[in-house]
């Protein structure tokens, strides 16, 4: 009879251990495939940075339920089929419960065997409103709203600025003809139109396109008073900033989370005065910012020669906080941390405080955030012109 029961708990526990629970005393493994090296890694070594040091910072403050996280990575130089492979690598050596990946393409790509097969959690680099669909994709977050919320949340602001001669506003977007520039497009056509802005121009361009005659051309003819850029890190704004300068028209221009940037602002230098834009997040000079006061403690603490952290660490920190907070109401509700049940908690992130990073958060809808805040350049830095604007409401 002992000998029956110890073998059936033998078994219950090998098929524990097998689904990747994480008991008390035990550790909760993070695995991710980052783009530390290769075209992205101006960001990816940050977002890197930025998620190993968030966990780490959590387990300093007791972890879960006396558990620590363990964060496994490998480089992937951001490359579709190394971060395919590395991925796999990881499931299967180490199985977390949990995996960061490289980009859009790597989630799109294993969202079906995330689904079925690894039942892992799942975060990214990516704002991708396909991978934010909790019916598509219930395993799978985004670290902030995804780009489709972020013009959401440009456009809730222009429609709250004064008129112009008491008519509509007139806004372009500006967009590169890639996946990363073309996912908010169709839904802010459809928003413009219920907010009564007018969208009187698309420019739609390369990536690093460098003759952007024609789009500036197009913008004179059709005087906007907004151009929304997407799907750019740095090329072509600035030369499509200082050339609407030389053309002297009066636009604002504005753009999402890629598009704000400190290397941004130190390309465009004195043309980047009263750029504007969304980010999901406080910046790192922010110093009332509870959170950010933490990063700087923890920083001085572990990185005392680093003065400076980019909006992309503030992802890869912010995406720590979203693990550690869904393992801790795994925890909280007497549930072993698996990636099952991890992914049940994302809805039941609810009025989250943030300590002021990314203002007050909740999985409403999707498995986004729907919160963002406008800023405006100002001697070399972003200031906030908005409180937190949520798109849901």
């Amino acid at each position: 009879m002992k000998k029956r029961i110890v073998s059936t708990l033998v078994l219950v526990l090998s098929l524990l251990l097998c689904m990747g629970v994480s008991f008390a005393g035990e550790v909760i493994k993070v695995g991710a495939g980052q783009p530390i090296t290769g075209r992205f890694a101006f960001a990816g070594k940050h977002i890197h940075q930025g998620l190993m040091d968030s966990l780490d910072y959590a387990n300093e403050q007791g972890g879960v339920g006396g558990m620590n996280f363990k964060y496994i990575y490998e480089d992937t130089g951001y490359d579709l089929k190394r971060a395919i492979a590395s991925f796999k690598k990881i499931m299967a050596q180490d199985n977390p419960v949990m995996m960061y990946g490289e980009s859009t393409g790597v989630g799109k790509a294993m969202a079906p065997e995330i689904n079925s097969r690894y039942h892992v959690v799942y975060g990214s680099t990516s704002f991708s409103e396909e991978l934010a669909d909790r019916q598509k994709n219930p395993y799978t977050f985004v670290s902030g709203p995804t780009y489709a919320q972020q013009f959401g949340v440009l456009l809730k602001y222009i429609a709250g600025q004064p008129k112009k001669n008491n008519k509509p506003h007139r806004v372009a977007f500006f967009y590169s003809d890639t996946e990363f520039g073309r996912d908010p497009i169709p839904f802010a056509r459809k928003l413009a139109k219920e907010l009564g802005i007018e969208v009187v121009a698309e420019e739609v361009t390369k990536v690093g396109a460098v003759d952007i005659t024609s789009q500036l051309l197009d913008l004179k003819r059709n005087k906007p008073d907004y151009c929304i850029f997407q799907g750019y890190v740095v090329p072509p704004i600035p030369e499509v900033i200082r050339g609407a300068k030389d053309f002297g028209l009066d636009i604002k221009f504005m753009g999402t989370f890629w598009a704000m940037t400190k290397m941004l602002l130190d390309k465009l230098g004195p043309d980047g005065e009263g750029y504007m834009g969304v980010s999901p997040y406080s910046y790192w000079y922010m110093d009332e910012v509870p959170m950010i006061q933490a990063m700087h403690a923890y920083s001085k603490k572990h990185h005392p020669d680093v003065a400076y952290r980019p909006s992309s660490y503030m992802q890869g920190w912010f995406t720590g906080m979203i693990y550690v907070k869904l393992a801790k109401l795994c925890h909280e509700a007497g549930l072993p941390i698996t990636g099952e049940n991890l992914k049940n908690m994302i809805p039941k992130v609810q009025n989250w405080d943030t300590g002021g990073l990314n203002g007050v958060v909740s999985f409403a809808n999707s498995n986004a955030t729907a919160t963002g805040k406008v800023y405006k350049a100002q001697g070399g830095k972003f200031v906030a012109v908005s409180d937190w604007i949520k798109l849901d409401e």
